[in-house]
């Protein structure tokens, strides 16, 4: 199993800081470097400048939602990046949040998964074969596109029900998940996906999942402080299914908390659960996080 960073938010940060945060996590040997699309610097933006800072880290989004971008645009963003790092990018898109896309895009959230499956019928052959010609009820594309080199990067999927997990194995390169409990990812994630892919006559698909990590002598704090730092995702009603499933109270349950011991053994528990990727969100004081990143350098 790979494991990366994930990067977090780009909030107060500059592009300079995310390419030297980037550089540190290839100088200590992790495999990827993931940053999210939330409401700061322009994940894809950022990354292309990374790409040719950083030569060899894998760069991922984690994850840019779809709405608010036509799959035109996010083939050419993410070709770009591919181009800018010598294809080492990895396009991880999701559907964002109803609150999100209605409340601040002033979008229609009607029916994501016909969305999804849209979207992806004009953005993989744009990704692949540098054209599409699709007609759908949301969306329709009848357009080239000549990034050269062309590329085509791993599409990531941020599924979490049944039937995302199943679009995402037919049509994409696997899926990427956050505040999924591995007895979740043994008994719904990887199963669904794994077989939707099978069927559609495609490679075993990857599976990045995201948690929160914390190496501490004091897991009581600790928790509290997962309760507190990632609240919201308690509230949010995918991660609310996904808690739900893994008999959850909140994201602090979830949270990889203990000493080296236990938190490297619940690490190493992902793989027996099908993950293919492991990105560490890493949380804590700031020695809290140098002896989790430590162990995380320690099991690469």
């Amino acid at each position: 199993m790979r494991i990366g960073i994930f990067g977090g938010d780009t909030a107060g940060r500059t592009i300079d800081d995310v390419v030297a945060d980037a550089r540190a996590a290839e100088t200590d040997g992790f495999a990827s470097y993931a940053l999210p699309q939330i409401f700061a610097l322009d994940a894809m933006g950022v990354l292309s400048v990374v790409g040719r800072e950083v030569p060899r880290v894998t760069l991922a989004t984690g994850v840019v939602p779809t709405y608010g971008r036509h799959p035109l645009t996010m083939a050419q963003q993410a070709l770009t990046v591919q181009a800018a790092s010598g294809g080492r990018f990895v396009l991880g898109i999701g559907l964002s949040h109803q609150m999100v896309i209605e409340n601040m895009f002033g979008l229609s959230f009607e029916k994501p998964v016909r969305h999804m499956r849209e979207y992806l019928s004009v953005l993989m052959p744009l990704l692949h074969e540098g054209k599409a010609s699709f007609k759908g009820e949301t969306i329709s594309t009848d357009a080239t596109i000549g990034v050269e080199p062309r590329i085509p990067c791993p599409v990531l999927v941020a599924a979490l029900g049944a039937q995302m997990l199943k679009l995402a194995g037919t049509l994409t390169d696997g899926t990427v998940t956050w505040m999924t409990g591995p007895a979740t990812l043994a008994s719904h994630t990887v199963p669904i996906i794994a077989a939707a892919a099978k069927e559609a006559g495609r490679p075993a698909p990857q599976i990045l999942a995201s948690l929160p990590i914390c190496v501490t002598n004091d897991v009581a704090a600790a928790r509290e402080r997962a309760a507190r730092d990632f609240q919201v995702y308690g509230f949010l009603p995918s991660y609310r299914a996904m808690l739900d499933r893994e008999g959850a109270e909140g994201p602090a349950d979830v949270a990889i908390v203990g000493d080296e011991a236990a938190v490297e053994k619940h690490v190493r528990a992902l793989v027996d659960a099908g993950v293919t990727e492991y990105v560490a969100s890493i949380f804590g004081s700031r020695e809290e996080r140098a002896q989790t990143r430590a162990l995380l350098k320690s099991m690469l």
